[in-house]
């Protein structure tokens, strides 16, 4: 047996992700889908017993998860999951609405029927989803709809800053896409992005993004209002 052979043998596979990683994951997943809900305190001792790691790691996966905006450090509390207040979803929304308007010009500029076939495909997911009464197949398959019109023209930086954007009003969308009619109106919105990229008609994609999230905006900040008006 070759010396190469016999090393190849013993060799300890590294994992792909790190403990650390592993449990920065589960918790932004369980914040993101609302197991921990907005203003929830992150106990680090109920962390380590939940994700069966040191406090260790728990402090460096809230300290990152504070970076990204999710957790938030209050005075005499401790970690709490953060909360949105209306202009913070505002400025997120504007920022989206830029970039999502650039992203469908540039897709309606490229041309591809590829692009149109896959935002096809998303879309579908999309009504499918809101037919089956599946909100987490709607926010799924809505990420895929973005993801495909960043992506496809090659636009990996943009995406990154919108998909952490869209982590942070993840639980305020998952709110917006139960409201009345949210179900028929946003697939309509997208639908005519969809449109205007088929035509290869830059400005009517660009509009129709923005409208679309300035629609998502309003429903967000209406929700956001009446959430207050309760407390």
């Amino acid at each position: 047996m070759s010396g190469a052979f016999k090393d190849a043998a013993i060799r300890v596979e590294r994992p792909a992700k790190t403990l650390r990683e592993l449990a920065l994951d589960k918790v932004r997943e369980a914040i993101v889908n609302g197991y921990f809900r907005p203003g929830d305190r992150l106990v680090e001792r109920d962390l380590c017993a939940q994700l069966g790691v040191s406090r260790t790691v728990v402090r460096e996966v809230l300290r990152h998860l504070e970076s990204e905006g999710l957790v938030a450090n209050r005075p005499n509390k401790g970690p709490i999951v953060a909360q949105l207040d209306i202009e913070e979803a505002k400025q997120i929304y504007e920022i989206r609405g830029a970039l999502e308007g650039m992203a469908a010009r540039l897709c309606a500029e490229r041309s591809s029927p590829e692009i149109v076939a896959a935002l096809e495909e998303a879309l579908t997911g999309i009504r499918n989803s809101y037919r089956d009464n599946d909100m987490a197949g709607v926010l799924a398959n809505t990420s895929s709809f973005y993801q495909t019109l960043f992506t496809m023209v090659d636009r990996h930086v943009a995406w990154g800053v919108v998909n952490l954007l869209t982590v942070r009003i993840n639980h305020l969308r998952s709110m917006t896409i139960k409201t009345e009619r949210r179900g028929i109106e946003g697939p309509a919105q997208m639908s005519k992005i969809v449109d205007a990229i088929r035509r290869g008609d830059g400005e009517g994609a660009y509009r129709a993004a923005m409208e679309h999230v300035a629609a998502a905006s309003a429903i967000a900040e209406a929700v956001l209002s009446a959430k207050k008006s309760a407390e």
